[in-house]
């Protein structure tokens, strides 16, 4: 089966050693994991552009990018039959968070599937080794 390709975008909202992650409230912890916002590029948009966006869709906090961090190639077979190039950025909250604060987010309309619930905390940046799905490919360049 010949794969698709696609523009994603992975975004590490980093504050006070604190990385900002979810886990969704509906589907088991086996199937998607700790994740980090993240989401396509839409065509013509920049990434960075895409990043902010992607952080506030998911999240509902405002961010601003710090840096690009790199790009990755991403495969996601078998799940499904498609290479991401996967473009990762640093950024910062725009308001200063509460690191105890649990919260509630989703999308009423993701990209595969129907509604979806998450639970958004912030993670001491030492555990991010238990990010999803590739997802934490670049969280070593955060200290370079």
């Amino acid at each position: 089966m010949e794969k698709t390709s696609s523009e994603k975008v992975v975004c590490y909202v980093v504050e006070q050693e604190h990385l900002l992650v979810f886990t969704h409230l509906d589907v088991p912890m086996d199937v998607t994991g700790v994740q980090v916002p993240a989401g396509t590029v839409r065509p013509g948009e920049d990434p960075a552009a895409a990043a902010v966006r992607e952080v506030r869709e998911e999240t509902g906090l405002e961010s601003a990018v710090v840096r690009r961090l790199g790009t990755t190639a991403y495969d996601y077979s078998p799940a499904r039959f498609e290479i991401a190039t996967r473009h990762f950025f640093l950024l910062t909250a725009l308001q200063p968070p509460a690191m105890s604060r649990r919260w509630e987010a989703g999308e009423n309309d993701p990209e595969h599937g129907g509604p979806q619930r998450w639970e958004c905390r912030w993670m001491p940046l030492t555990q991010a080794h238990v990010l999803a799905g590739g997802l934490g490919a670049m969280v070593g360049s955060l200290y370079n």
